[in-house]
């Protein structure tokens, strides 16, 4: 009698265990890429040299559920071409390089490169892979 107990004690504990250790995890891998959300979603700077800093964030249909900030690659683009007016670190913080005259917005994207396969990505961040845009308007910068 005391070998079973002491037999079903421990089929206890290791199922109390397993339990445990397979609950809370926050692998990323079992979560995929669904949606970039880019803050602010639009905000504006005077050209040249005025600084907005985006922050990118990763929707996955699993763990972790989000992610900020999201890995992502940047660019910027105006009427769906790239463009050298405005530059786009690799963390995000968008630059009005060149004063324009009007006031212009221009899309900042950022945009995950981790499908593999998709030889379909245009210059604007489209095609096969998961982007987020947000405005960004340069104004040019008046004495």
């Amino acid at each position: 009698m005391k070998s079973l107990r002491l037999t079903l004690w421990s089929l206890a504990l290791i199922l109390c265990a397993s339990l445990a250790l397979s609950c809370g995890g926050t692998n990323s891998s079992n979560g995929k890429l669904q949606s970039i959300s880019i803050s602010p979603p639009s905000s504006s700077a005077l050209a040249p040299n005025g600084q907005v800093q985006f922050t990118a964030t990763g929707h996955y249909n699993g763990a972790p559920y989000t992610v900020t900030p999201q890995p992502a690659l940047w660019g910027a683009c105006f009427q769906g071409a790239p463009t050298a007016a405005v530059s786009v670190s690799s963390s995000g913080l968008a630059e009005c390089v060149t004063p324009d005259d009007p006031t212009v917005t221009y899309s900042v994207f950022a945009f995950d490169s981790g499908n593999p396969g998709c030889n379909a990505i245009n210059a604007c961040g489209g095609g096969c892979t998961v982007v987020g845009t947000a405005q960004l308007t340069c104004s040019p910068n008046q004495p």
